[in-house]
């Protein structure tokens, strides 16, 4: 993800570098001065924020054919959210910029201001709404940013305030086309503001039309409820014809209400090819933690999917894997041991650690030692916080069949990824590869 946007935001300045070095107007002309510095910050803020901004909208639209270079649509979620994030902080930077013009008056004066060209007429009256516009997006956008980074805003209700985000954009698209230099559009800088607002546009159309993942949405019923135990619900549902089917570990967002909307949650199972898909969905928010009493069987639903690359692996040249799972992180893991089923000689040599609050309530270990039970090459490995037992990189290092970097698999809560990470560079097993479902969608 660091990677993906340190790339974009650096296409993003080259572009705007090709311009200012070809620029042969008054702001190239007087580097030193202070207003030519501040048309130079004035316009690359503002071309990094709604570069981002274009980004996180076409991200936005959930575009499955970008999953295998993003490694899954967790991860392109995940790139949606920071460029945001960053889009939002350039923006407040941009605002910053052009609120300078009196603290540069005070400090130099007006002598080397810059002339102002953007045309006349019914331009220069359009550059004027495009100002205003942009102005009031800059503060609905830090609003927007606040209210989605706190996390205890209910879902149904952020999720209302954040189907406000197109609008803004193509108000930010507006603002960013009229108020543009007029020389962009002859430079490599103003094809690439071209092909944002184009693509960023339509994104953002698609959103307001609700037409994301339509493709992929198939309707269904609730076929039964069960609550499993330790504040898990397990639902099963009956799909209707045109469901695609699913790949051990990929996920899928279900609809049981439309005015709370769809949640995403992995398939916790294998498909069998009945068109019947199954979720172990943990209460961990408001909607969740009631969903037992609400949901009843014959429920009409929808689900949209499937998505995600977090699949089932092979051995990869004899190399030992490690699979870990912490509390509802294990159901993936649960799709790809039901798979190994019907072909037990083709898993892959595991040690499989699922880390638990308490071995003797938990709803899955029972179903976890019965399919672990029918495949040899798998070991599983229950860690218990009762018991005082507690997973760390030393454990993953100590493991019985240690041997050369092996390749892992997280699912689980993001601090103890965070803690393995470290833990192994601390014991120089940095090398080892480390493959995170990064499921977090807001």
């Amino acid at each position: 993800m660091k990677r993906f946007l340190s790339a974009f935001i650096a296409l993003v300045g080259l572009a705007w570098g090709v311009e200012m070095l070809s620029a042969t107007g008054a702001v190239a002309s007087a580097p030193g001065n202070p207003w030519a510095v501040r048309e130079h910050a004035l316009t690359l803020t503002g071309l990094g924020s709604f570069a981002l901004m274009s980004l996180a909208m076409v991200l936005a639209t959930r575009p499955a054919r970008l999953e295998r270079f993003f490694g899954g649509m967790d991860r392109i979620y995940r790139v949606h959210k920071w460029a945001g994030i960053l889009a939002v902080g350039f923006a407040v930077l941009h605002w910053l910029v052009e609120l300078s013009d009196d603290l540069i008056k005070t400090l130099w004066g007006r002598e080397g201001r810059l002339p102002k060209d953007h045309g006349g007429g019914l331009l220069e009256a359009m550059r004027d709404v495009a100002e205003e516009l942009g102005e009031f997006a800059i503060y609905a956008l830090l609003a927007m940013l606040v209210l989605t980074l706190w996390k205890r805003l209910p879902f149904r209700i952020w999720r209302y305030v954040h189907k406000g985000m197109p609008v803004l954009y193509l108000a930010l698209a507006f603002h960013a086309a009229f108020l543009a230099p007029l020389d962009y559009w002859t430079q490599p800088v103003g094809v690439l503001l071209a092909g944002l607002i184009a693509a960023g546009s339509v994104a953002s159309v698609r959103v307001l039309a609700g037409r994301i993942g339509q493709d992929r949405r198939v309707g269904g019923v609730v076929e039964s409820v069960r609550d499993a135990g330790a504040g898990v619900t397990e639902v099963v549902c009956r799909l209707d014809e045109g469901w695609r089917g699913h790949r051990p570990g990929q996920f899928a967002f279900a609809t049981f209400d439309r005015l709370e909307g769809a949640h995403p949650f992995t398939i916790a199972g294998a498909d069998r090819g009945d068109r019947r898909v199954r979720f172990q969905i943990k209460a961990l928010g408001d909607y969740t933690r009631g969903l037992a009493q609400r949901l009843q069987p014959g429920r009409p639903m929808q689900v949209e999917g499937p998505y995600g690359c977090f699949d089932l692996p092979q051995s990869l040249d004899g190399r030992e894997q490690i699979w870990i799972a912490g509390g509802i992180g294990v159901t993936p893991f649960l799709a790809w041991l039901e798979a190994l089923q019907a072909r037990p000689e083709q898993a892959p040599d595991v040690d499989f650690y699922y880390s638990v609050r308490e071995h003797a309530t938990d709803p899955f270990v029972a179903r976890l030692q019965a399919l672990c039970a029918n495949l040899p090459a798998v070991r599983l490995h229950v860690i218990s916080g009762a018991r005082n037992e507690r997973l760390t990189a030393a454990t993953l290092r100590d493991r019985p069949r240690a041997g050369a970097a092996p390749e892992i698999w997280f699912c689980g809560p993001r601090g103890l990824a965070t803690s393995l990470r470290k833990g192994l560079r601390g014991l120089g097993m940095g090398g080892a590869s480390f493959h995170q479902e990064a499921f977090e969608m807001r």
